[in-house]
């Protein structure tokens, strides 16, 4: 049997006056991270983990009690559990592995619900505007501090998948790897997505255009999106062969809606969502020197197996090494964390590959 993570914590890293591509400059800037393993005496067995727009930092083990960030607890499973651990596929037992949360999100890390310090209010609708590659450079400035000189890979699903990518073209010799899953290398999204999520946002009298913490937040609101949302990642085939029963399944859900309302900000999906406005590295592939693992799921309603002709296609045409693999996974969003040991084998030897 494999051994599991124990007594992990998360950290925060700190720093001041950091910089945005928008030319808006943050006075505090805090990354929340988790580490897992030990870095090596070159700092080069590095794996920097990314999550989902929605989601959380905590990839993998379970934390050591009064050590996890807000919102989650000791009992709290790690999201891709089944990849990262000692003699698992990212293997701890070699590998440090830095998890981090992004910048503009929830969990402790700076975004529009922490409080302006020239203000003492909450940033709210007010917080700068941040791009992926900003997310990406505040990520690079945690694994200075951590001594980390250069990483194996980059790995992580949807949003963090975009973020695989935009390392990939922002510092392409600083991993030998990297790992998007269930993403594409861009986004094409305009303005309209934003403007639909702040409508829908909208629709509750607490809103007061993002000025909602004074109000008691738009929990509610955010209990019924994130049903939704869960719905359509696929939460229904992943929760059916425990809880068959319909109605226990639809309150199952509807709990891990309220779990996660009661943490994540509004303003923070805006912000993630603005930010990948206009969002397409394929232009900049020419620049990648990491092999890649591109890995799509047969279900995912998202993010479709159908990209993955094109996405190869370009990445070949840059003279990428690159692979595919698309899982036969009926969790939708989910599958690469669900579903894990049907991928955990190739993952496993694309690590050992760039190990070598």
């Amino acid at each position: 049997m494999a051994r599991t993570l124990d007594a992990v914590e998360s950290r925060i890293f700190e720093s001041r006056d950091f910089a945005l591509d928008g030319g808006a400059v943050l006075p505090e800037l805090r990354i929340a991270y988790e580490t897992y393993g030990a870095l090596n005496g070159a700092g080069t067995n590095g794996v920097l983990l990314t999550h989902g727009y929605t989601s959380h930092h905590h990839q993998a083990g379970r934390y050591r009690k009064g050590h996890a960030p807000p919102g989650l607890d000791e009992l709290t499973t790690g999201t891709w559990d089944g990849l990262v651990g000692p003699g698992r596929a990212i293997d701890t037992d070699r590998l440090f592995v830095v998890s981090s949360n992004m910048l503009g999100s929830s969990y402790g890390s700076t975004g529009p619900a922490h409080t302006d310090p020239r203000t003492g209010k909450p940033y709210g609708p007010n917080f700068p505007r941040v791009t992926p590659a900003d997310i990406v450079r505040a990520q690079k400035s945690l694994l200075d501090q951590l001594g980390i000189k250069h990483l194996v890979a980059v790995a992580g699903p949807s949003y963090g998948g975009y973020l695989a990518f935009q390392w990939g073209v922002q510092y392409p010799e600083f991993m030998r790897g990297i790992v998007p899953t269930v993403t594409s290398p861009k986004s094409n999204a305009g303005p309209s997505p934003t403007l639909k999520l702040i409508a829908d946002l909208a629709t509750d009298p607490n809103w007061n255009d993002g000025d909602c913490y004074a109000n008691g937040g738009i929990f509610h609101t955010m209990v019924k999106m994130r049903v939704q949302t869960l719905r359509f990642y696929g939460i229904e085939a992943q929760l059916s062969p425990t809880t068959p029963d319909a109605d226990q399944r639809d309150a199952a859900i509807h709990r891990l809606a309220e779990t996660w309302a009661r943490v994540f900000d509004a303003n923070a999906m805006v912000v993630l969502r603005r930010a990948l406005e206009g969002f397409d590295t394929t232009a900049q592939f020419g620049r990648i020197r990491a092999k890649v693992l591109y890995v799509l799921s047969r279900t995912d309603k998202l993010f479709p197996p159908s990209l993955a002709p094109s996405v190869m296609q370009l990445l070949d045409r840059a003279r990428v090494d690159a692979r595919y693999l698309e899982l036969d996974s009926p969790y939708g969003h989910l599958a690469t964390g669900v579903d894990a040991d049907k991928w955990a084998p190739v993952l496993a030897a694309f690590m050992a590959e760039l190990q070598r």
